[in-house]
C-alpha cells in the first residue's frame, strides 16, 4: 500500500480519513497474506500538519487524534504488516511505523520524535508504543532530546529491524514474500495473544494464551504444519 498525500505525505485529517476508509479493504482481504506500507518516491510519512495543529483547540486535537485509529487498524490486522520506511520517519511517521510488525529503514533516512522542539510531545501513540518497545528510560531520553537517529543508530536502538541501501526495494520484497509464505493466520494469533497478554498478571495472561491456542488448533495451517513435519516435507501454508 503506497501512501500518496500531497507533497510530503503530511499527517492531516484528510490523510487520516482516507486511510481509515481504504486500509480495512487491504487488511481484511484474504488474498493478501502480508501488507507493505510505504510512502511515495523517497518519502514515507511526514509529521503532523502544523498549520492545522497550531489551532490547539479540542476539535482539532480530536480530528488529529484519529491517527491513533489508523495505527490500531494496522496493529490489530490478522496478518503481518511491514513498514517500508523509504524516507524519514519522524513524528507521525514514526508513530505509524511503530504500529507495524516489521520495520525496514532506508540507509539515508532518519527516525525519531522531534515534537519537543515545538513544545509538544508525540501524543498520537508515540509516547506509549516507544517505551513498550525500548523501555521507559530510553524512550524519555529520545523524546525529551527530540533525537533524530540515523538508520544505523535506529537499528542499534531496536527501533527498526533492518536497514537497506540501494537494494531497499529488493529487501522489502524479500521480507514480505518470506512472511507471506508463513502461516499468516497463526501469525495473526501470535500478534493478538502477545498484545492482549502483555502487562496482565500471569494467570490472566495464561488464560489469554489458552484461548488463542484453542483458536490456533482450528486452523488448517496447524494441521498442515504438523503433518508436513511428520511427512518430512515442506509445509504448504494457506494462511487459514
Amino acid at each position: 500500500m503506497v501512501i500518496d498525500h500531497g507533497r510530503v505525505n503530511i499527517v492531516d485529517p484528510g490523510l487520516i480519513e482516507s486511510l481509515l476508509v481504504h486500509l480495512p479493504t487491504v487488511l481484511d482481504d484474504p488474498a493478501v497474506r502480508c501488507v507493505v506500507v510505504r510512502g511515495k518516491e523517497r518519502i514515507f510519512v511526514g509529521g503532523a500538519n502544523l498549520t492545522v495543529m497550531r489551532r490547539l483547540d479540542p476539535d482539532t486535537y480530536r480530528a488529529m487524534r484519529r491517527w491513533v485509529d489508523v495505527q490500531r487498524l494496522i496493529e490489530l490486522a490478522p496478518k503481518p504488516v511491514v513498514a517500508a520506511l523509504n524516507g524519514h520517519a519522524l513524528g507521525g511517521g514514526a508513530e505509524l511505523a511503530l504500529a507495524c510488525d516489521l520495520r525496514i529503514l532506508h540507509a539515508r533516512a532518519t527516525f525519531g520524535f522531534p515534537e519537543t522542539d515545538l513544545g509538544i510531545f508525540p501524543g498520537a501513540g508515540g509516547s506509549q508504543r516507544l517505551p513498550r518497545l525500548i523501555g521507559p528510560h530510553r524512550a524519555k531520553r529520545l523524546i525529551m532530546d527530540a533525537t533524530r537517529l540515523t538508520a544505523v543508530e535506529a537499528l542499534a536502538e531496536g527501533l527498526v529491524d533492518l536497514v537497506a541501501g540501494d537494494d531497499f526495494d529488493e529487501v522489502v520484497a524479500r521480507e514480505a514474500q518470506r512472511l507471506a509464505a508463513r502461516p499468516t493466520a497463526t501469525i495473526g494469533l501470535v500478534k493478538a495473544v502477545i498484545d492482549r497478554g502483555w502487562g496482565l498478571p500471569i494467570d490472566e495472561a495464561m488464560a489469554v494464551e489458552e484461548e488463542h491456542v484453542m483458536l490456533n488448533l482450528e486452523l488448517a495451517d496447524a494441521a498442515e504444519g504438523i503433518q508436513a513435519f511428520l511427512d518430512k516435507r515442506e509445509a504448504r501454508f494457506e494462511g487459514c
